[in-house]
């Protein structure tokens, strides 16, 4: 199932999560027990699929995706996996229209997958929306080994370096940064 999403998200041209950033997914769910889960960006429903393998099975993962056509290729992917309906909540937005109206510290889990322009917004309301203990997950932290690079200012680099500084520096989170794909940054909140 997780081979043909992956398909899937390249003929629509979406990013999915490698294989090493999904098994990290799936241990962290697993490991937080999550219940509630939040995803921003469903893409084809990759990472999806990798969290929802590691949750208890009357969690519920939400996701969040301005794109439709991808929404739809996620809800097949489910579909086909076996996921039943009410594990998933697929709402249909601009993650920064949305995110707000999720309830505050009611989540155990937060991956922001998509969109590098919007992580400073994302971040900020994953950090709101999350219990004590809860995980966030930035996956493509590391930008192509662009955010490494001092040379590389570019706006994009730039703010995905600045998200990484601003967690590094928040009280409320104790950051790690794991080599996993195209770099996966996880913060514990406090």
């Amino acid at each position: 199932m997780l081979l043909r999403a992956r398909e899937r998200a390249s003929e629509l041209g979406c990013p999915a999560v490698l294989p090493g950033v999904g098994a990290v997914l799936r241990v962290l769910a697993a490991a937080t027990r999550a219940h509630a889960v939040v995803e921003v960006g469903t893409g084809a429903g990759v990472a999806a699929l990798w969290l929802l393998r590691g949750m208890p099975y009357d969690g519920q993962l939400t996701t969040i995706d301005r794109e439709v056509e991808h929404q739809r290729a996620a809800r097949a992917a489910f579909a086909e996996d076996g996921v039943a309906p009410q594990r998933t909540r697929i709402i249909p937005g601009r993650p920064g229209d949305v995110l707000p109206r999720l309830a505050d510290g009611a989540y155990d889990l937060v991956l922001v997958a998509s969109d590098p322009l919007g992580y400073p917004e994302y971040v900020e309301e994953a950090l709101r929306l999350l219990r004590p203990g809860g995980v966030l997950a930035i996956d493509g932290a590391l930008l192509r080994d662009r955010v490494a690079d001092p040379a590389r200012r570019d706006e994009l680099t730039t703010v995905v370096r600045e998200v990484g500084r601003t967690l590094r520096n928040d009280e409320r989170v104790l950051p790690a940064m794991l080599p996993s794909g195209d770099g996966l940054l996880l913060a514990v909140r406090r």
